[in-house]
């Protein structure tokens, strides 16, 4: 009783974080995240803002590129964010999963119904957001905007800030303070590669801190203002099949159902995903045998692969 008492003191005032299952201030708990789309090509690194993202999802564009979308939970103070770069749909349905904000620099063609959709909370840098280039890079890689200038533009859109009453998490977390979760699995992972032509990405695992520590264009992932290196809990991998529009940009179906990993605490499990709808409700992930997946309290990594690319996983005996 005296254990559950202080327990409870601890965390007085305080409630769980949709994003990362963490304990935060109750009174942001229920504020909705931003989500901002990152140019990702050799130009426009380092980027800035990026290691504070509470999640961070990449996938394949076109040319061999990838894009990030990163959401941010109440970041309050960061004052450049990006280089904001275009919107693909399937980071915009990504987004719509966390009731997040959305913010992208432009869009393709394809995107464009879906970032027209009221119901998507999108605010295209180009016309809605309050976004500012800088002098130190040509453009498009040198767009940014800041934590103040989304809100701002939120508000002037009529954008709600809190989450629906029913709102509904696509994530489930661990809920014990004093352990790490370890994926039902055998499948050691002290590194994962991910075969994306331009930036060729990778992680590797740090049996110090449980940790993954993320490389790209054969060097750390670095953030600009903070200087740090881009470091995940939880990585899932969501395989994808990939269509292709008559220019050759390709759009992925991320509603219905799939396999893919999820690799946390040094191991690596095959899961299945599933999504019932394509503009509702959230993607939930299981093992192999239907229980669903619990991941580790912190950073969570998301990517898109396609069916046909694959990724390849390495563990130390």
């Amino acid at each position: 009783m005296e254990l559950a008492t202080a327990d409870m003191n601890l965390h007085k005032g305080m409630t769980r974080s949709r994003l990362t299952g963490q304990w935060i201030d109750e009174s942001t708990g229920n504020l909705v995240p931003y989500a901002v789309m990152y140019n990702n090509i050799y130009d426009a690194i380092p980027q800035s803002g990026i290691s504070e993202a509470d999640i961070v999802m990449e996938s394949l564009v076109e040319g061999g590129i990838t894009r990030l979308c990163c959401l941010f939970e109440n970041k309050t103070s960061l004052e450049k964010i990006g280089p904001v770069r275009s919107c693909r749909t399937y980071f915009l349905l990504f987004a719509k999963e966390f009731e997040a904000i959305y913010v992208p620099f432009g869009y393709s063609d394809f995107a464009k119904p879906y970032l027209d959709n009221p119901q998507m909370h999108a605010l295209d840098g180009e016309t809605q957001c309050n976004v500012y280039r800088t002098a130190d890079r040509v453009a498009p890689h040198n767009a940014y905007t800041s934590w103040s200038g989304i809100t701002e533009s939120a508000v002037n859109n009529g954008y709600s800030l809190v989450y629906p009453d029913n709102y509904i998490s696509p994530f489930k977390f661990n809920t014990e303070d004093s352990y790490v979760i370890t994926p039902a699995s055998d499948l050691k992972c002290d590194r994962i590669d991910l075969y994306y032509p331009h930036n060729m990405p990778w992680f590797e695992y740090n049996k110090v801190d449980c940790k993954y520590y993320r490389y790209q264009f054969d060097e750390p992932h670095i953030d600009e203002q903070t200087g740090q290196q881009l470091v995940f809990d939880n990585i899932i991998v969501k395989y994808v099949e990939p269509e292709y529009f008559d220019n050759g940009t390709p759009d992925y179906k991320v509603d219905g159902t799939g396999t893919g990993y999820f690799i946390s605490n040094g191991l690596a499990a095959p899961i299945t995903w599933k999504k019932d709808k394509e503009l509702s409700g959230p993607t939930r992930y299981y093992y192999t045998d239907g229980k669903e997946i619990t991941l580790n309290t912190g950073k969570t990594y998301i990517a898109l692969v396609q069916t046909d690319t694959g990724i390849s996983i390495t563990g130390e005996e």
